[in-house]
């Protein structure tokens, strides 16, 4: 059986390379992707194994890559992207690579630093130039003015025992310092400067109208320039240390007029000298960047990949004579060719004389579980592997989940008219897939959706189908071949009569439509939903059933793979048995109704004798007689219905006992059989201690040889399975009317967006009616996709997951296994750094 069916075989083999050939060996199969290795030395320390400082070489390589990224992104410059893999590089092209990267970042560094440096003088210039040029309007104001100013801040700044001594001492001299500081402390600065100065000084100060960068992290900056004038060299040192606690700049600013422009000369002509340097020196930069954008996404692949190769040389053992290496390792038993072609093309690579050596070795051991996968299969194959790993050659759910997964789900989304949004929609994935596929993004809900492209396009089309056999399309119906029913009544009866009936003995015609639902059930009143219920209801139990039923035929296929004897005789039949005889039963009493107990049929098989199958079936488990019929009617859909009724109860009800008791029973005995059999012989063992299981071989993965399990155990083991199945077996039927449940409101939430919403806008006329439905088919469309596509394409999504996982996969499915992981530089290369370090 092919490995969609099951997974793949596997073999642990042993390696032996030569330590020249082992690089260029990993590399190879690190392109092939098809060897997981094991871990030979779980008990050295990381930091102490033999390839340790070529992987802190690689780390720093990329630590210097990331550098460069950080750079480049910050100028928004493009990194270029073949979409080519180039291979991994030799070990003496290592220190050429370091060579580059150290050059790259030293250089970047250093026009960095000059950079910073230049836009810091920048920035002292262009503050310098805006305090000169604002203290000039402080200090060029009307002559009388300034003396009033003068003499009112002297005034406010003199005691009265000042102006005694000033008076004795001549006129007062003020000193002023000026400076800049950001726009939101200048509140809090000029608080602090009152209080600490208890106001003997007096601040004037002016908003810079353009924002200013900060050379250290280039954010852009709002301040505003400040003169602060006060006496005597007292306060001059306090308002210093005020200006410096709240990190405001001060700059020199000369009394005399003449003085502040022959600055204010030299500070323009030196900021256009500043502007020519930077540019020349963000030219460089851009330059060095341009230069290293073109080749960093090859750098980043082929540093990472020199780094997985030495993470994965660590798992190997030396020998004793130190030149060779020796691993272990899981393969596929069917790619064993290709592994040596690739280990003899490692071995040609790197010169080396001494061929690699791949031996088999047997193994208890349980092997990792691979199934293979394309990009069709993988999203299904993930949908499985959510619930867990397949164990090792368990039969795999997916390949048929890829069509019962769509198919249930479109039972409960069926609309024609959502589906082909929700097709269109994974189609449109579908068509653009290598195109989005290059565009990573961290968007996790976008990645769910870009992954499970295939499943969204696939339950688009089933409910599409499902859509034209309820003949439901947004709510309506679509009149293709006619209405098989005929009806007397005219067009305003129909229009306004809400509780109008269809009569099948006396409107049908008789001959059934040629596909899905007759459209003269939309305009059904009171009994289109009850017709509607009885047909969904009925068809989720069939549904359920069947799907079931499948689930146990699927475990009689593990019975015979791992040639389980006593569960195949003593846990499927019973199993099977047990629900064929109750459930499947029941979906046969459904389909004798269907066709006996037509409208048209006269008694004693008319619609008015149908007996109930969920009366029939509770009558049936109890052994009650069926309550007498009405008048020309039988109690009874069959001759002998009550004999083999109480048959099928009695059989199934014996099956209990033999799911129960029957396999611990057998391995009791085998045990005691074997235990008096090699008694004589010391430490003997026997396969019957389990019971005549085998699973596969020693490469197989049976298991390592443990102390056999205690028979209270295996007892409790196997009543909790036996209590499971039986009653999980009525919890999971009912459990599929969840079927009915979501498809009959996913059909009444579309009914209402169209009643409510859409039918307001068609009912209005004139040219104002075509506005007011435009806005309305606005917002009804907005509702549909938004609640009918989205929201209830989520929850249908997620029923149908759980009757996989729990109603489907329960019957067969153990999913105890782990993963293969092989080492392949494609999974290191997606997932980043962070995969080598796993």
């Amino acid at each position: 059986m092919g490995s969609l069916f099951r997974s793949e075989e596997m073999a642990l083999c042993q390696l032996f390379l030569q330590s020249e050939a082992a690089y260029a060996c990993v590399s190879e199969l690190g392109e092939l992707g098809l060897v997981q290795f094991r871990d030979l030395n779980p008990d050295v320390n990381a930091f102490q194994r033999k390839f340790v400082n070529e992987v802190r070489r690689c780390d720093e390589m990329e630590r210097k890559l990331r550098y460069l990224e950080k750079e480049i992104k910050k100028d928004g410059i493009p990194m270029l992207d073949t979409g080519e893999s180039p291979e991994a590089p030799q070990p003496r092209e290592m220190i050429d690579l370091e060579a580059t990267f150290e050059k790259l970042e030293n250089e970047l560094r250093e026009v960095n630093q000059n950079a910073e440096a230049l836009k810091r003088n920048f920035l002292e210039l262009t503050e310098l130039k805006h305090i000169l040029r604002k203290t000039q309007v402080f200090f060029d104001e009307q002559e009388g003015g300034v003396n009033q100013t003068t003499e009112s801040m002297t005034r406010a700044l003199i005691t009265d025992e000042a102006r005694t001594a000033g008076a004795s001492m001549g006129p007062v001299q003020l000193g002023f310092v000026a400076g800049v500081i950001l726009r939101e402390r200048l509140p809090a600065f000029e608080r602090m400067l009152w209080r600490a100065c208890r106001g003997n000084v007096f601040l004037r100060q002016a908003m810079i109208e353009t924002p200013l960068e900060d050379p250290t992290n280039g954010d852009q900056v709002h301040k505003s320039v400040f003169i602060i004038f006060f006496q005597g060299d007292q306060l001059k040192t306090r308002v210093k240390k005020i200006c410096e606690g709240f990190r405001a700049t001060l700059y020199p600013c000369p009394e005399a007029p003449a003085d502040r422009r022959e600055m204010a000369m030299g500070v323009m002509t030196r900021i256009e000298d500043l502007n020519t340097v930077l540019g020349q020196t963000q030219d460089h930069r851009h330059r060095v960047l341009v230069a290293a954008a073109k080749n960093l996404k090859n750098w980043f692949v082929k540093v990472r990949k020199i780094k997985a190769i030495y993470h994965t040389l660590n798992l190997f053992n030396l020998d004793v004579t130190q030149k060779c290496l020796i691993a272990e390792c899981w393969v596929p038993l069917l790619d064993i060719e290709t592994i040596q072609l690739a280990l003899r093309r490692g071995t040609e690579r790197s010169g080396s004389s001494v061929p690699p050596i791949l031996n088999r070795m047997q193994t208890f051991e349980n092997p990792p579980t691979y199934n293979r996968t394309n990009k069709f299969t993988k999203a299904f194959q993930a949908l499985i592997d959510a619930y867990g790993v397949a164990s090792y050659r368990e039969m795999n759910p997916a390949p048929y989940t890829i069509i019962t997964f769509p198919f249930l789900f479109a039972v409960m989304f069926g609309d024609l008219g959502h589906g082909a949004i929700m097709a269109l929609f994974g189609l449109w994935m579908i068509r653009k897939e290598k195109g989005l596929a290059a565009q990573k993004t961290d968007n996790e809900i976008w990645n769910i959706f870009f992954g499970g492209r295939y499943i969204i396009f696939l339950m688009g089309v089933f409910s599409m189908y499902t859509g034209m056999i309820y003949n439901d399309i947004f709510s309506k119906s679509l009149n293709i071949f006619g209405s098989h029913w005929q009806m007397s009544y005219n067009k305003s009866t129909v229009m306004e009569n809400k509780y109008l009936q269809l009569s099948p003995k006396e409107d049908y015609e008789g001959s059934p439509y040629p596909f899905g639902m007759d459209p003269i059930w939309q305009v059904a009143g009171s009994n289109k939903i009850i017709f509607h219920n009885a047909y969904k209801m009925k068809i989720s139990i069939i549904f359920g059933v069947i799907h079931m039923v499948f689930g146990v035929v699927m475990s009689w296929h593990n019975h015979t793979y791992f040639r389980n004897r006593i569960s195949l005789i003593y846990e499927f039949i019973p199993q099977l048995m047990f629900l064929l005889l109750l459930f499947f039963y029941m979906v046969l009493l459904m389909f004798i109704k269907w066709i006996k107990f037509a409208a048209t049929n006269e008694k004693p098989y008319s619609e008015a004798c149908a007996p109930s199958i969920l009366i029939t079936f509770i009558d049936m488990v109890l052994f009650n007689t069926p309550k007498p019929a009405p008048k020309d009617c039988e109690v009874y859909m069959f001759w002998g219905q009550h004999f083999v009724q109480v048959l099928f109860v009695l059989l199934a009800l014996g099956c209990i006992p033999i799911m129960l008791f029957a396999k611990p029973m057998l391995i009791m005995q085998a045990r005691k059989l074997a235990n008096e059999e090699v008694q004589p012989i010391a430490g003997a063992s026997s396969d019957a201690e389990t019971g005549g299981v085998s699973n596969g071989g020693p490469h197989g993965g049976g298991g390592p040889h443990e102390e056999e399990e205690e028979m209270s155990e295996i007892f409790i083991h196997q009543s909790i399975h036996t209590i499971e199945y039986v009653l999980g077996s009525v919890s999971h039927t009912a459990s599929y009317l969840r079927l009915w449940a979501l498809s009959l409101a996913h059909a009444q939430l579309a009914e209402v967006l169209w009643t409510m919403v859409l039918s307001i806008g068609l009912k209005q006329e004139g040219w104002f009616g075509g506005v007011i439905l435009t806005c309305v088919f606005g917002f009804w469309a907005i509702l549909t996709v938004g609640i009918l596509v989205l929201m209830e394409g989520l929850s249908a999504f997620l029923h149908t997951l759980r009757l996989h996982w729990v109603e489907f996969q329960s019957k067969f499915y153990k999913g105890q296994g782990y993963a293969f992981q092989p080492f392949s530089f494609d999974a290191i290369i997606e997932n980043g750094s962070a995969a080598v370090e796993e």
